[in-house]
């Protein structure tokens, strides 16, 4: 009798050590972002991603523990709380809501100010706008386009950070590969890429329109180019004659003398490698072939007009 209530003893002992250690892991505070990736596939997988995502220790108990609140759904998910208790944040994998995603495109030679207009869909335009220069280095021209995914759970002024901070890494990474001095430096790089940009039919010929670009300005010559009077909320207007002789802005190349004193868009990376490293010619001038997508390049100006007249 004395060995079996010893056994007993022992058998609850050891169920009441169980238990309380038990107790307290699942009680553990688990350090979670609030948003987390779940892959597809079965929960042993799910467990070994999160394990070494997270820094935290995870066991077999966790995948018995997920499997009886239920089957966690691939994805994007958003959780309550970045501290939450082991058995809580087990239980939101299974249970959190999946976060939508809006994609948006930045498209080369959109302005920033069009940009914001179309995420802000008419209601904080000006709040974000202003937000925007308020943590980007220049006005216009330092995003980066592409195509984003905007978590729509999150307000936008915290994906347009996340724009800035990508362009930044991108724009330093420039400035070492190229050997560039000084940020105003490669402000003027960004000046001319994104005339390049509004100017060029396709990719190939950039490097031509920059050669024309520095041409005129080492001539001492007006730039003259419609696609700088396509800023701001003028990004897809038609250009006119009568637009021409009345904007009196920085950016009418027909009046002023030089560059504008910031980009007029965000140009791509290509139009940026193109004004970095432009191609020598002799060329002051070009036009578009109707219908078509590229140039046709010329020295002087009267060969310019029958370029025109053909």
């Amino acid at each position: 009798m004395k060995i079996f209530k010893y056994m007993v003893d022992m058998i609850f002992f050891v169920i009441l050590v169980t238990s309380i250690t038990l107790i307290f892991y699942f009680n553990e505070k688990i350090s979670n972002p609030k948003q987390l990736y779940i892959p597809a596939g079965s929960i042993k997988k799910i467990v070994s991603y999160i394990d070494k995502k997270l820094p935290n220790s995870f066991s077999k108990v966790d995948r018995y523990l997920i499997q009886y609140f239920g089957s966690p759904q691939s994805g994007w998910i958003q959780l309550s709380d970045t501290n939450l208790k082991r058995w809580e944040f087990l239980k939101e994998l299974t249970k959190a809501k999946a976060i939508s995603f809006q994609k948006v495109t930045l498209i080369p030679g959109e302005t920033t100010k069009y940009f914001i207009y179309q995420l802000a869909q008419k209601n904080n335009f000006k709040e974000l706008y202003n937000y925007c220069l308020e943590i980007s280095p220049i006005a216009e021209g330092f995003l980066i386009p592409d195509t984003y995914y905007i978590n729509q759970n999150n307000n936008k002024k915290r994906f347009l950070k996340k724009l800035i901070i990508h362009a930044k890494k991108v724009h330093r990474k420039y400035i070492q590969n190229f050997n560039i001095q000084n940020f105003e430096e490669y402000k003027r790089i960004l000046i001319i890429a994104s005339i390049i940009q509004k100017e060029s039919g396709n990719n190939e010929e950039m490097k031509y329109i920059a050669s024309v670009i520095y041409n005129r300005l080492e001539k001492g010559m007006k730039l003259q180019m419609d696609g700088t009077l396509n800023y701001g909320l003028y990004s897809h207007q038609k250009i006119t004659s009568s637009r021409i002789r009345e904007d009196n802005s920085q950016f009418n190349t027909y009046k002023i003398k030089g560059l504008p004193k910031v980009p007029i868009c965000n140009p791509s990376l290509k139009a940026i490698e193109a004004a970095i490293n432009p191609i020598e010619t002799d060329f002051l001038y070009f036009v578009r072939v109707p219908g078509k997508n590229y140039h046709i390049f010329s020295k002087t100006y009267h060969e310019h007009l029958q370029n025109i007249k053909r």
